[in-house]
């Protein structure tokens, strides 16, 4: 062992009391990356934060009214910033540094107490990850229910949601016989006191599993604002538009295959805590990205009123809600909100009756389903969305052979 003294106060009465080996040195048990994995967990929940706050004040104060999945939304956040707090303690414990340290440097305390908060951390990090994705069901409910296919996958995916949760929480709580909130490490030598007392799962193998359905969830959850696009009967500049709105998702998935990566490299590898604090971070991103990509269309409305200054009554310079102007020194159809859209020709005999679809908000209804003149509007099926888009004017034939579905984005 190379030097007897180290800026780490743990490793110098570890070193006391002689429990570091020969062939160990002072420089490998120094290496920390506790800063930056601290940093990028504490940024990630500052930057989601912002994201679902802004939704909120943009759906309550701009819109003047919010939804179920706005709620759940802010309770994941709370998760969230829980499961931060835990991650951080862990971190400070001194979880992923190397495994030498673990072994040679903490007290049988301190590995006790860092695989408690471990425990503790994961257990609300897969009911934050559940209550995100029925957030965005319940968002995908909102703008797209109208179509009886649409309908009918979400209700299954939200099975599929609980069907998924359920044995990766049972997964955490039951990895090892008797029931304990420790996860005894086994691999070398049994050096950790008390491991003989329990039977225990592979902690890679059980976190493999876990993140390997936290993957196909996100597979499924992202896959029906890319089926909405395909769907919907749009020019291509439309299209790439609303694509820009409801696929950031798509950031998620590669989130959950980067954890399933560093899961797997972390449970094989000899030096397997070394991982530890990336895959913290990785599964703070994983929540952060979910959120942020679900609350972007909420903050459209503020962006448009504060950012480009697009009142939500002026955005239209006097024009009618189907985009055509009606009023003196309006410009026909300059910028039109997505009033007119329709589903391609194929998938319109699967539409619902408009009894059956109508959208269960009675202040939207009251303040928006009155055209300009007065007169309630019959031409189709009501859908609401929380954005808008500038696009090219469009013609009155256009407008009509929309009536299939008329979704009006405020």
């Amino acid at each position: 062992m190379s030097g007897t003294t180290s800026t780490d106060p743990r490793i110098t009465a570890a070193i006391e009391a002689g429990r570091i080996p020969k062939g160990i040195s002072i420089a490998w048990l120094e290496q920390s990356r506790d800063k930056p994995a601290t940093g990028a967990i504490i940024f990630v929940t500052l930057l989601t934060g912002v994201f679902v706050l802004c939704r909120i004040a943009s759906r309550a104060f701009v819109l003047r009214r919010t939804g179920l999945d706005d709620w759940l939304a802010l309770l994941s956040l709370a998760l969230l910033i829980a499961f931060v707090v835990l991650d951080i303690q862990s971190i400070d414990i001194g979880s992923g540094r190397h495994y030498d340290y673990i072994i040679y440097v903490l007290t049988p305390e301190e590995v006790n107490r860092s695989e408690i908060v471990d425990f503790a951390a994961h257990i609300v990090y897969t009911v934050a990850l559940l209550i995100c994705r029925v957030s965005g069901l319940t968002f995908y409910h909102r703008i797209c229910s109208i179509h009886r296919g649409f309908r009918l996958a979400i209700q299954v995916l939200m099975g599929v949601l609980v069907a998924g949760f359920l044995p990766q929480l049972f997964l955490i709580i039951f990895h090892c016989t008797p029931v304990t909130g420790l996860w005894p490490y086994t691999q070398t030598n049994n050096w950790q006191e008390g491991v003989e007392d329990y039977e225990c799962l592979p902690w890679g193998l059980v976190y493999s599993v876990n993140s390997a359905v936290s993957l196909f969830c996100d597979f499924l959850l992202f896959g029906i604002p890319l089926a909405m696009i395909r769907m919907l009967d749009l020019p291509r500049k439309r299209r790439l538009q609303l694509a820009c709105i409801l696929l950031p998702g798509v950031l998620v998935t590669c989130i959950s295959i980067a954890r399933l990566v560093l899961v797997i490299e972390g449970q094989w590898n000899k030096d397997m805590s070394w991982t530890y604090n990336a895959l913290l971070a990785v599964e703070v991103s994983e929540i952060g990205a979910t959120l942020i990509s679900l609350s972007i269309p909420g903050i459209k409305p503020m962006w448009d009123k504060y950012i480009r200054r697009r009142g939500h009554d002026s955005s239209s310079g006097g024009r009618s809600r189907s985009g055509h102007s009606t009023k003196g020194g309006g410009t026909k159809g300059t910028s039109i909100t997505l009033n007119n859209l329709s589903l391609r020709p194929q998938h319109l005999n699967k539409l619902g009756s408009t009894s059956d679809c109508t959208y269960n908000d009675t202040k939207s209804r009251n303040r928006d389903n009155d055209d300009d003149d007065g007169t309630a509007s019959t031409e189709g099926i009501m859908v609401r969305v929380d954005f808008d888009l500038t696009t090219e004017s469009e013609t009155n034939s256009q407008y009509r052979r929309s009536k299939a579905i008329e979704a009006q984005v405020v």
